[in-house]
């Protein structure tokens, strides 16, 4: 069953009146259009495991994605779409990766000869399109080259600072908290000192930074009064920065920590006081509503949240006027601490030398199920610890903007950080809900469907009408996928022209060609054309041109260079072992006549040998000028008669009448007649009986093999129509050496700097302990171990430790 949030209420304690217990009818109406969005709205939100921080070319990125739904694994989307850009703007890869039970796992090649210094990873379901673009995961991931350095200081841009006041506006007369933060041209914290002056050049307060270049200061506005910041940042440059209009009227709305608590104060102007004889708060949270207060203007309004009884995220508190319009808006943190689960992990076997075995083992609460991924690198080339499946999916992925080490936050539950915390809500607020649509009870519906089911071979006859399509229409589709043999389906035509193989999930790419059957009534058909994959997210159009794009990665020199120069070396060794130059072996053997080779390459079971007469159509110059297969067969096999009357063929034989097979598939003659014979490699006449197939086989059989490989030689605007198809990209697995045995491939040198990656450990309340076992390399002495993971009820664990 569906875990929500839906309808939660806790009790507010207003000082020094109690909640007021008349409800309007349009208050209730308000909740209803609330809860209405939420339900309909439900946002997603997605994280990736990467297995290193940084990569050089030529690497394989090795990813796993964990998605969740407000507070739970996100298990409707079934499909996943990832873009890989380069630093300049450009597509390389447009992955599409199937969604179990809210994870999914792939890998993306990083070309050989990639130029850039990072890669930009952007992902999303179909139904995170229907949200600011702002919530889609988005990473960028370092690209070792060799000039490593901390940050690319190429710029000179001045730092910025930026001031919220808290609520959101300043108002005259009414003591306010603004807040500031302050970066550099990077977007990096900085600290900063200065002082608040008004248009008369008097000193209000001082300014400085508190944590990570955020802080604030208080202010009491006058009316019509201007206010600046005159401040100095780490270089000793001096700025002069303007603070926000100051308003006449308005609301002022402040926010204090209590613990578990959350204390709010609410002051107004007078003139809306007099104007409006009760203000509205509202708290939500995942966009349901968790509580309502309807207070009287009559004095300020203070109260206390009780925050034991929320779930951990952002409450958005927001304060309405009697008409509904908002007038002040704070976001808070709650941290209960129930969104995680302990992990923990031990050595139980040493192996650091040279190629040896380690075995570690794996713990987890013998109380739940939980679904794990694992990356063992070189301890040596450094880790981004600054973000984690933690805290992005209980803090970054809920705020616009960048949050600067955001694991930080979830370290401990020290009030010191969470008073930390409290300066990253009061810089980031945001706006995820449209107030005029929902209290209007405007809901419109969503663009983008959510993918409740997983891709498969579908698609949609266009150019016909419902009544041009039989009842039981049909289509042929035939599919060649590189290295495999064309496979051959029939599938429904609904009357609204759509068709699906539900049967099986589609991966990889194939060349589909089609053909529409009999059943398909109308004349109109061999104007009709097929479109594929119709509910498919195609890749972005993504041209590059937009000059260089920025990038901010501040890790470790040393550990990059290390990283830098074992991919190098790496890179190198597989050049050589591709270029290997083989001794010169001289191999005498006589070639295999032509048609043998066809029956090899094409035939299987029991079509394989037999009695039959074959024909080599690759080889033969004046196949083509038949008009289809029937006519080429005309005289050429004793004892079959192929009579034509008005175009369709008749055969007998023996007085029965041949089975007619397409690539081994049973099909009929409509079928083959409207194959061009050019795309027909090999054919097989089986004198009576033929037992390959179904039925008694009296009349024999004629078996019709398509071309394939090098034997496809299509011809412009002939043969039947095709399309190539694209369905999830392959998953590969990733390798690990195992040095108890011997492999060829092993014998160069070992640099690898991921030893172990595993994204698909399950663990089970009987089986909550999990042994695994890698083999070092040629160079590592210590290892670093990360590990992450989600439940089904949307608990999430991180642990990294290193071995040494």
């Amino acid at each position: 069953m569906k875990k929500t949030i839906s309808l939660l209420r806790i009790f507010i304690i207003i000082l020094p009146f109690f909640l007021l217990i008349s409800i309007t009818g349009k208050a209730q109406n308000i909740d209803a259009a609330i809860e209405k969005y939420a339900g309909i709205y439900s946002p997603e939100r997605a994280y990736f495991h990467l297995d290193k921080s940084g990569y050089a070319a030529g690497e394989t990125v090795w990813f796993k994605a964990y998605l969740m739904n407000e507070i739970i694994a996100a298990t409707e989307s079934k499909t996943l779409y990832v873009d890989w850009i380069d630093d300049k703007g450009k597509l390389l890869q447009h992955i599409i990766s199937p969604i179990i039970d809210g994870i999914t796992t792939g890998q993306f090649d990083i070309p050989a000869d990639y130029k850039g210094k990072f890669l930009h990873l952007k992902a999303y379901t179909k139904w995170m399109l229907n949200f600011d673009s702002a919530f889609l995961y988005n990473r960028d991931v370092r690209v070792f080259t060799k000039e490593i350095s901390a940050a690319s200081e190429t710029k000179n841009n001045p730092s910025v600072i930026n001031f919220f006041p808290e609520g959101g506006d300043i108002v005259a007369g009414i003591k306010s908290k603004i807040a500031f933060k302050a970066n550099d041209q990077w977007g990096r914290p900085i600290k900063v000192k200065g002082i608040i002056i008004n248009s008369q050049g008097k000193t209000e307060d001082s300014l400085h930074t508190m944590h990570d270049g955020m802080g604030y200061f208080f202010l009491i506005p006058g009316a019509g009064t201007n206010y600046n910041a005159k401040w100095k940042d780490e270089k000793g440059i001096e700025y002069n920065t303007a603070l926000p209009n100051v308003k006449s009227s308005g609301v002022v709305m402040s926010i204090a920590l209590s613990g578990s608590n959350r204390v709010f104060n609410i002051n107004y102007t007078a003139d809306l006081a007099a104007a409006s004889d009760s203000l509205y708060i509202i708290g939500t949270m995942y966009q349901h509503e968790v509580f309502k207060v309807i207070k009287s203007t009559a004095s300020e309004i203070k109260g206390t949240i009780p925050g034991k009884n929320l779930p951990s995220g952002i409450l958005t508190i927001t304060v309405f006027d009697k008409n509904w319009l908002p007038l002040a808006e704070r976001i808070t943190y709650i941290d209960n601490q129930e969104y995680f689960f302990n992990s923990a992990m031990e050595v139980e076997h040493w192996g650091l030398n040279k190629r040896a075995k380690n075995t570690i083992k794996i713990k987890v609460p013998d109380t739940i199920a939980a679904n794990l991924s694992v990356s063992i690198t070189d301890a040596g080339i450094g880790a981004d610890s600054s973000n984690n499946i933690i805290s992005h999916l209980m803090l970054s992925s809920e705020l616009k903007g960048q949050v600067y080490n955001p694991s930080y936050y979830f370290s401990n539950p020290d009030e010191m950080v969470m008073q930390h915390l409290d300066l990253v809500m009061l810089t980031h607020g945001w706006r995820r809900f449209k107030w005029a649509d929902i209290v209007k009870g405007n809901v419109p519906a969503p663009v983008y469907k959510k993918d409740t089911t997983y891709i498969s071979l579908s698609g949609k006859v266009m150019g016909l009408v419902p009544g041009e399509i039989g009842n039981d229409a049909s289509i042929i589709l035939i599919l060649r996928k590189k290295e495999k043999n064309g496979d051959m389906l029939i599938l429904p035509v609904e009357k609204n022209g759509t068709f699906n193989n539900s049967n099986s999930i589609f991966f990889d790419t194939a060349q589909v060609y089609y053909q529409f059957q009999k059943s398909m009534k109308s004349k109109r058909t061999k104007d009709a054309s097929v479109q594929f994959m119709i509910d498919k997210i195609m890749p972005p159009s993504l041209k590059g041109g937009s000059g260089n794009r920025s990038y901010n990665f501040w890790t470790d020199t040393t550990g990059s260079s290390r990283q830098y120069s074992f991919a190098n070396e790496a890179n190198i060794l597989a050049e050589k072992s591709r270029s290997k130059i083989l001794e010169n072996v001289t191999v005498q053997s006589k070639a295999k006549p032509a048609k043998q080779v066809l029956e090899e390459k094409y035939t299987s079971g029991l079509f394989s040998g037999g009695d039959a007469i074959d024909f080599d159509l690759v080889n033969d110059p004046i196949a083509g000028s038949a008009i289809d297969i029937f006519s080429y067969l005309q005289g050429k096999v004793a004892g079959l008669q192929i009579t034509m009357n008005n175009g369709e063929p008749s055969m007998q034989w023996r007085g029965g009448t041949p089975a007619l097979y397409l690539d081994e598939v049973a099909t009929d003659a409509d079928m083959v007649s409207g194959i061009n014979v050019n795309d027909i490699a090999y054919v097989k006449v089986f004198r009576p009986p033929f037992m390959g197939g179904s039925g008694n086989g009296s009349g024999g059989a004629i078996s019709i093999y398509t071309r394939r490989g090098n034997d496809v030689k299509p011809t412009a605007g002939k043969g039947l129509n095709n399309n190539l198809v694209t369905g999830y990209t392959l998953i590969k697995e990733f390798y690990s050496p195992n040095y108890a045995a011997f492999n060829e491939k092993d014998i160069q040198k070992d640099i690898r700097t991921t030893l172990y990656w595993n994204p698909l450990i399950s663990t089970s309340p009987k089986n909550h302990e999990i042994s695994i076992s890698f083999y070092n390399n040629d160079v590592s002495n210590s290892f670093r171990v990360i590990i992450e993971g989600m439940t089904a009820d949307g608990r999430l664990t991180h642990l990294e430790q290193v071995m040494e």
